[in-house]
Formats: structure tokens, sequence, C-alpha cells
């Protein structure tokens, strides 16, 4: 008789889904902290203002949009294709009526304004 023995199988299912939610896109970010606000800036070539989704509620900013999938086959393919979703929690609250967006020459800015609670107070000292 003859037994087969596969060791750590979980390992094997675990790796097969770390390399699928590595083949979706990351949109990276880089986020900046100014005195009233937050500067988030992040590439989308080839995306147009229609082409993206943005949402925010209280500290929470949420991007989507989607790359169109090319056809055919290709010799390398590393440009990035499909759906993406990004969301990113700030370390305050913003106000979301006075967010502002630009998309130029393939990168998109956020200007994400801190709720009046949020900002840094100057307070004066009186003496006596």
């Amino acid at each position: 008789m003859t037994y087969h023995i596969r060791p750590y199988t979980h390992r094997h299912s675990r790796m097969r889904r770390m390399a699928a939610q590595n083949d979706a896109y990351t949109l990276r970010v880089d986020v900046r902290e100014e005195d009233d606000s937050f500067v988030l800036t992040t590439a989308v070539p080839g995306l147009s203002a229609d082409d993206l989704n943005i949402q925010v509620l209280n500290n929470v900013v949420r991007i989507e949009g989607e790359y169109l999938t090319s056809d055919g086959e290709h010799l390398l393919s590393e440009l990035p294709e499909g759906k993406f979703i990004r969301t990113l929690r700030l370390p305050s609250e913003v106000d979301a009526d006075q967010v502002e967006a630009k998309i130029k020459n393939g990168v998109l800015s956020l200007s994400l304004p801190k709720v009046e609670s949020a900002r840094p107070k100057q307070i004066k000292i009186l003496a006596k």
C-alpha cells in the first residue's frame, strides 16, 4: 500500500490567492499633510476626469476607475488593465464640500481641506 502525503496544502492555496491579488492593479498615491489640508497625488496615465469616480466621506477617500483591457496577444504586457479601487483613511476629517480635484498630464491631484475643528489653532497669550 502506498500513501501520498502532501504536507502543508494550505500553503499552496494561500500562495495562489496571493498571486491572484497581485494581478489586480493597485493605484499608488502620495499624501502630504499641510496645515489646513491634505494633498493627494497619483498617476492615472491615459484616464480622463470622466473615467474616475472620487468619493469623500468624513476622513475616507475612495478613488475608482477602469483601464480598458487591450485586445489581442502581447509579447509583453505591463500596462495597467481593468478596474481599480483605492480607499484611504486620513488622520482627520475632510470637508467634502471643499475638495478640489484636478487632472493634468495623467496626474490626479486632490486638495482635501480639513474640517475647521481639525485645523491647528493659534492661541493668543494675554500678558498682565
